[in-house]
């Protein structure tokens, strides 16, 4: 039997309609919510400009392997949060930004991030462990789908993103 702790994961970066319809299934199979003990996500409960923020409590070895691995192999943006499994596991945060590399941070059951003196050592200096936290404190970008409504305000120029997210077919 797995060991299982609460969990949560924000999700970003611009997707086609395909792919959103692929990320809803995974999001599914995980049994996730926008809300702590709220009902299943359904493709409606997502908010546009928002990145996709999700919940669940016993989430087996607190990861959500086929959602994650599909993010990291589309190259979309995520953070997940996990709690501690006493005796097992300290709670981390894990930080994709949609180049398929995932970086574990430690951090508080709060979701604050720590630094254990080992790795302020290897850090070696003030300005790099500044580095670390800023690393840690990604900010997902907001969920973009094909077909979304534009925002107001937002640049109507088509070359404007052209360094955005990567766009997943």
């Amino acid at each position: 039997m797995a060991d299982r702790v609460s969990a949560s994961i924000v999700i970003g970066g611009s997707l086609s309609a395909s792919a959103y319809t692929e990320l809803v299934e995974l999001i599914g199979n995980e049994g996730l919510s926008t809300e702590w003990d709220g009902e299943a996500f359904e493709p409606h409960h997502r908010t546009v400009g928002q990145p996709l923020s999700l919940y669940a409590h016993d989430v087996a070895w607190g990861y959500f392997d086929g959602l994650e691995s599909w993010c990291a192999q589309n190259q979309v943006p995520f953070a997940r949060w996990s709690g501690s499994y006493a005796g097992q596991w300290g709670p981390e945060r894990i930080v994709h930004q949609g180049d398929g590399t995932l970086t574990s941070y430690a951090v508080t059951e709060d979701d604050t991030v720590v630094i254990a003196r080992d790795a302020l050592e290897k850090l070696g200096s003030f300005d790099a462990v500044l580095a670390h936290f800023a690393a840690a404190d990604f900010a997902v970008p907001p969920l973009v789908v094909e077909g979304d409504a534009p925002e107001v305000g937002a640049p109507t120029d088509p070359t404007s993103d052209a360094e955005g997210p990567t766009h997943v077919e």
